[in-house]
């Protein structure tokens, strides 16, 4: 037996502990820059570094999870992540700063795959409330990372403001290794073939094509959102990465709220009027010349990217409830192949033709989702219901 609500507390800190990876480098990236001197393009390969490894985590966590459980894959990539920030705190050289990218996007990986399989899960009858509750915690870690930064910078160093960061991560490692998890799906083996027949399923596929384009977006917006203000809108470092938080605010505000909406309101009308909120914010902050409508933009950003994932992940946990660890790894590696190759592409672009120019890219992939979110919407049924009472059917 075990407790279902420590276990959704114990999923809610693993959650907060990828927030805290997913927004490590943009919040440094304008420090590290200087530190080692490197150009848009090498920063640019930091997530894309980064993120490979989040992608590699995502491939492996799905089978771990329904054969072996999620105790030991929370314990370990805690303290993978622990570590990993202590190695870009205090990084000599940039392959230091690298290897550390790549472990701790490994284990963020996998933490977010895993606590988001496990709270769908333990909540079968308010999936879609429960994983919006669960990614509001995924924005308190990424909020509270350029805001501590945003806040102390003038009186510590930002390599003693994340290592500290790491530290405490150590208190929820104690509560993954104390705590009683739910046992494995299959213990006595992991059905492969029906494993595999999930890469074949085309409303998967699609699902899993929202996210690429999401991720994508996300891992731009918080890396470079920095660094835009500082060289597009002449905001000085310490405010800019401080301006970061409330993208990240934003989307943890959003959560909460959409954590009551979706028990009254379609996901369906949701997600749409999210992504128009994030079209809207994206093109006030691009045609901005002050801070002012900058930051507001920046804000309606993260308030309309918050239903994207726990909506998508609700519509996959309930129509693959049998392997929803494999299903939402299907999901995740294709979500990080964009959220490893978004902002990589944009630094190539900003390194020719500025920032301002490669984040247009933002507004042009809200229309593609909106459009690929079309096309899979006939094939959910009852898609007119609210996401955390809907009941689908594979093709």
């Amino acid at each position: 037996m075990y407790n279902k609500r420590l276990v959704f507390i114990a999923a809610c800190f693993g959650m907060l502990i990828f927030g805290i990876v997913m927004a490590v480098l943009g919040a440094v990236l304008p420090s590290i820059i200087m530190k080692f001197e490197i150009d848009k393009i090498d920063a640019g390969s930091l997530f894309l570094l980064m993120t490979f490894g989040m992608l590699v985590g995502s491939m492996v966590f799905g089978p771990i999870v329904d054969r072996y459980g999620f105790k030991g894959l929370l314990i370990l990539c805690a303290a993978i992540i622990a570590i990993g920030i202590q190695g870009i705190a205090f990084a000599p050289s940039m392959f230091i700063l690298r290897l550390s990218l790549l472990f701790i996007g490994f284990a963020g990986g996998a933490i977010n795959g895993g606590t988001n399989a496990l709270v769908s899960d333990i909540s079968e009858e308010r999936r879609g409330s429960g994983l919006a509750y669960l990614g509001a915690f995924f924005g308190v870690g990424a909020f509270g990372v350029p805001l501590l930064l945003g806040t102390l910078l003038d009186r510590f160093s930002y390599e003693t403001i994340i290592a500290g960061v790491g530290a405490m991560i150590v208190l929820p490692w104690l509560l993954f290794v104390f705590l009683r998890f739910p046992n494995p799906k299959h213990e006595q083996g992991f059905p492969i073939a029906e494993g595999l027949g999930l890469t074949k399923e085309s409303t998967l596929l699609l699902f899993g094509l929202i996210l690429l384009i999401q991720s994508g977006m996300e891992m731009t917006v918080g890396g470079w959102s920095a660094t835009f203000l500082i060289e597009e809108i002449q905001v000085d470092a310490q405010r800019a990465v401080l301006f970061l938080s409330l993208f990240w605010f934003g989307m943890v505000f959003a959560r909460l709220v959409l954590g009551a909406l979706l028990q009254y309101i379609s996901a369906a009308t949701i997600l749409r009027f999210s992504l128009l909120l994030a079209f809207i914010g994206s093109f006030l902050m691009l045609l901005s010349n002050g801070a002012g409508i900058a930051v507001t933009g920046l804000v309606l950003v993260g308030l309309g990217f918050a239903a994207v994932f726990p909506v998508i992940f609700a519509y996959v946990g309930d129509i693959y409830a049998r392997l929803s660890g494999t299903a939402f790894s299907v999901v995740l590696v294709m979500a990080l192949t964009g959220g490893m190759l978004y902002p990589y592409v944009t630094g190539i672009i900003a390194n020719s033709f500025g920032l301002r120019v490669a984040l247009y890219l933002i507004p042009c992939s809200i229309i593609i989702s909106a459009i690929v979110f079309t096309i899979v919407l006939p094939r959910i049924g009852k898609s007119e219901e609210p996401a955390t009472e809907y009941r689908g059917m594979t093709e």
